[in-house]
Parts: structure tokens; sequence; C-alpha cells
């Protein structure tokens, strides 16, 4: 194992995490910036990175770009908070570091990690080409769905329509009736994070949620298409 190898983050990562929690200041950081590093930045930077690497790796055709959030708040959205945040996560997606599409993620904060995928900033449109997509083949996505169950207990999460859009069988239901679909999974300090494994096991769970990040990626790709016909028809109008 190389030095810029990732060794598992440890105990001082949740120790560092929960001190930033009680001592949000510039002082305080500045004076622990050392331990910020060591204990957090420098594991996390490095598991962001190799688990890019490995996805490009096993998928390279699918054009992964990494996002690895920062500790410092935007100074101008602080609505009273300090100036660090006690969270911090990486997201890989296509084509842009800060493209709007699907995204895997992990995120790590004083409590416990999580990993997953979702469409964070999906539009009504998205929700339209979704539930257009679900009624037209369930028996696909429901493998989706089941792809899903078999990786273990999950949190499905999007806002629920306060109405529901339609009635597609009890599976698909949670999924069908969401203003946006994101799946995570959460797990406490320990067991696989200590572990200098993780970016390999990040893969495969990845690797296991392929098939619903591509159809939302398939989604978000439909969307962009129906908006840059529209853009053109409004500036060219309907041609003979």
């Amino acid at each position: 194992m190389s030095e810029t190898d990732f060794r598992g983050f440890s105990p001082e990562t949740q120790a560092f995490l929960m001190e930033l929690t009680f001592n949000n200041e510039r002082p305080w950081f500045n004076a622990h910036k050392d331990w910020f590093e060591r204990a957090l930045n420098v594991p996390f930077k490095t598991l962001a990175d190799q688990t890019l690497a490995l996805m490009r790796q096993k998928f390279p055709n699918e054009n992964f770009y990494v996002h690895v959030s920062r500790i410092y708040r935007d100074a101008r959205r602080l609505f009273g908070r300090g100036p660090y945040k006690d969270h911090l996560w990486f997201t890989l997606q296509k084509d842009s570091p800060k493209s709007v599409g699907p995204v895997f993620w992990f995120e790590i904060d004083a409590f416990s990690w999580s990993w997953g995928v979702g469409h964070w900033e999906a539009t009504p449109r998205h929700g339209d080409v979704t539930r257009r997509r679900i009624r037209e083949d369930p028996k696909s996505f429901l493998k989706i769905v089941h792809a899903v169950e078999k990786l273990g207990d999950y949190s499905l999460s999007g806002e629920p329509y306060k109405r529901p859009k339609g009635d597609v069988g009890p599976e698909l239901n949670p999924w069908y009736n969401r203003r946006r679909i994101s799946v995570s999974f959460d797990r406490d300090y320990g067991g696989a994070l200590y572990d200098e494994a993780l970016p390999q096991q990040l893969l495969e769970r990845f690797t296991k949620l392929m098939p619903l990040y591509r159809f939302l990626l398939e989604v978000h790709e439909e969307v962009k298409s129906e908006l840059l016909l529209e853009e053109q028809q409004a500036v060219f109008g309907d041609e003979e």
C-alpha cells in the first residue's frame, strides 16, 4: 500500500466532527487544522479519488467525475450557523463535477455515514417522465427496486405528493408518487468505515445500484432533449 492509498477512517474522525459541532468557530478550527487534515480531510479526499478511479475502470463509458464538498460554508449563507460544515460528501456524476443529473454519493457526519444514488435537482418534468416510464414498463422498474432491496435496509427519500399521482401497485407506489427519487443506506461508525477496502466496497455497492442510476440518467437525458427541442422551436418556429 502506498502513502496515497486510503487507509480507512478512525474514531478520530468522529471525535473531530463532534468537537467541531460544539466549537464551530474559526479560532478553534485554526488551532486544530492538523487534526482536521489527519482525521478527516486527507482520508476523505483519498476515498473520493480512489472510488472515482475504480468506477472509471469498471465503467469506462460512463464518463464519471467527482465533486468533493468543502468544509467551509459560504459566508453569504451562514444564517446564524458557524463557518464550517459538520458533514462532508462527495458525488460521482456524468460529464462534469458540476452536472445537475443523477449522482452516486457518499457522506459522513458526526453520528453516521451513508451512501446512495439519487437526483436531488429533479424538476416536475423529471417526475412526469419518471412516472410515464414506470407505467410503460413496470416489470423492468420492479427489477430495479428488487436490486435495491437486496442491498439491505435503505431509505427512499424525495417529498411524496400530497395527492398520489396514480396506483401502480404496492411495491411501486412509494417510488411512483414522489417528486424525486433518492435511495440512501445509513450506517453507524465502525465496520467498513474503518476498513482500507472501503473504496472497493463502494464500487461493489454502486455497481448494484447502477440500474437505478441509469434509469434516472435516461429520464434526465430525455428531459434535456425535450427542453432543447422547445428552445429551438421558440427560436426558429415550426419548419414546414
